[in-house]
């Protein structure tokens, strides 16, 4: 399998509906780029859970994701849930996100998610950054819809056990759903990686790709 880069990665817009959303799509690929890009900017935006405990938790997880990042979180109070009736409120947050950031990519939730907030901002994501490469992250649950990705982040078996530790120690008010436990994560990451040839790996889509191999 041949690899396409995004060329330089100077600025990293990251969104969900809900904390954790970010972790459980993309950590891995956070703490990748993260990484190898000291100093790289990320601008995160999560439409619910603030003012609280969820927050709290929130904050101190995308730290630990993103390591030496200027990481820019905000994080909203619409409802859980509720976010295809909070439009308006939803589509402004996304687009003052964008009228402060130029960014070379862009990870949210994929369209196709069973989950009606994931789907909401999945939809709105383009709408705000038309010239972008998004990748549509995808989170198991129970609602059995991963699908088949277009897209492929390997990641180092440190790396993956690192996103694993990482979801266990910032979310702790997660910890009781039946999904959310090392097999799960670590399960989902081995298959990615078996489809790219890598050890793990997280996966995406992607909706729509401009090559510039002339260049």
């Amino acid at each position: 399998m041949r690899g396409l880069g995004t060329g330089p990665l100077e600025r990293i817009v990251a969104v969900g509906a809900h904390c954790d959303d970010i972790a459980l799509g993309a950590g891995g690929t956070l703490l990748t780029a993260c990484r190898a890009h000291p100093g790289l900017r990320v601008d995160a935006l999560v439409l619910t859970g603030g003012g609280g405990e969820r927050e709290e938790e929130e904050r101190a997880a995308l730290a630990a994701f993103c390591p030496g990042a200027d990481l820019r979180p905000t994080v909203l109070k619409l409802p859980d849930g509720r976010i295809p009736g909070r439009w308006e409120e939803a589509k402004a947050a996304v687009e003052e996100l964008r009228g402060r950031t130029e960014p070379d990519l862009v990870l949210a939730p994929r369209t196709e998610d069973a989950h009606q907030d994931h789907r909401c901002l999945a939809r709105l994501v383009p709408t705000a950054f038309r010239d972008h490469l998004v990748l549509g992250y995808e989170i198991v649950k129970w609602d059995g819809d991963l699908a088949r990705p277009t897209a492929y982040q390997p990641l180092s078996p440190e790396t993956a056990e690192d996103k694993v530790r990482l979801l266990q120690e910032h979310y702790p008010s997660q910890r009781h759903r039946p999904w959310y436990d090392r097999e799960a994560f670590l399960g989902l990451a081995r298959i990615r990686g078996v489809e790219c040839h890598a050890r793990y790996a997280e996966a995406f889509a992607v909706t729509k790709l401009t090559l510039t191999l002339g260049e």
